[in-house]
């Protein structure tokens, strides 16, 4: 694995890849949440969107100020009140992190047809790999498809990908309308 001390990144999610475009381009912000090394960050900037980066870590905050269409934000998640007010987000990105009490500040964060794309590790993952220790940081089997309530999911996967065993999930909140989005899924530009 590469770490920011080596000054690499690790490899982007294909999850991610695969769902960015996804994301409505309506103006709003996408939030990467515990973004670590700002991978997703990048990618969603690279693909137009602005991008809100939190994390506990500023591991990051150099590199993004190299892209302008990125604001990073030293955040930890797990303490204290939620530290991102009322902003609605076009789309939510989450991979490897896990903290069960943040899905309801998600749902309510994302925007009407706004998209979730979440990723990480399952137990199936600790088993085999001897991480994440802690059991409150993987899933249990399915069960990002009940986390993600009332969102409706609109792709979901489980299993092993590359090295490791995740979850993954893509939600869209309803529309105003009640109904959800019907996107097409583009090229990177």
């Amino acid at each position: 694995m590469t770490t920011a001390k080596n000054g690499s990144l690790p490899s982007v999610s294909s999850w991610v890849t695969r769902f960015l475009p996804a994301i409505p381009r309506d103006g709003g912000r996408v939030l990467d949440a515990a973004c670590g090394l700002g991978r997703h960050s990048v990618l969603a900037a690279l693909y137009g969107y602005p991008v809100l980066a939190v994390d506990r870590d500023d591991d990051f905050a150099l590199r993004a100020s190299g892209f302008p269409e990125i604001e990073f934000r030293k955040t930890d998640l797990e303490t204290g009140s939620w530290p991102l007010g009322d902003e609605l987000f076009s789309g939510i990105i989450v991979v490897n992190y896990l903290n069960r009490p943040l899905f309801p500040e998600l749902v309510r964060h994302l925007a009407p047809g706004g998209v979730l794309i979440y990723q990480t590790f399952t137990k199936a993952h600790a088993e085999a790999n001897g991480k994440p220790a802690n059991p409150d940081h993987w899933l249990k089997s399915g069960e990002l498809l009940t986390l993600v309530s009332p969102l409706t999911v609109t792709a979901f996967e489980e299993g092993r990908a590359a090295n490791s065993f995740v979850e993954r999930i893509v939600a869209v909140r309803e529309k105003d309308d009640g109904e959800a989005e019907r996107f097409p899924l583009a090229a990177f530009p």
